[in-house]
């Protein structure tokens, strides 16, 4: 009986760190968005200024 609780409590973690690994992977996606837009926005800013 001990056994067969560790086993559905192990199901529950797993379950629970794949939540929590989708939710780090989608907000390093957000962020690394965020910083690629920025970046593109100032290297553009820095090519017109270096054509002049």
């Amino acid at each position: 009986m001990t056994t067969r609780r560790r086993d559905v409590d192990r199901g529950a973690t797993a379950v629970e760190y794949g939540l929590m690994l989708a939710l780090i992977v989608v907000a390093a996606m957000v962020a690394i968005t965020a910083v690629g837009t920025n970046m593109a926005a100032m290297f553009d800013f820095l090519a017109d200024v270096i054509d002049g």
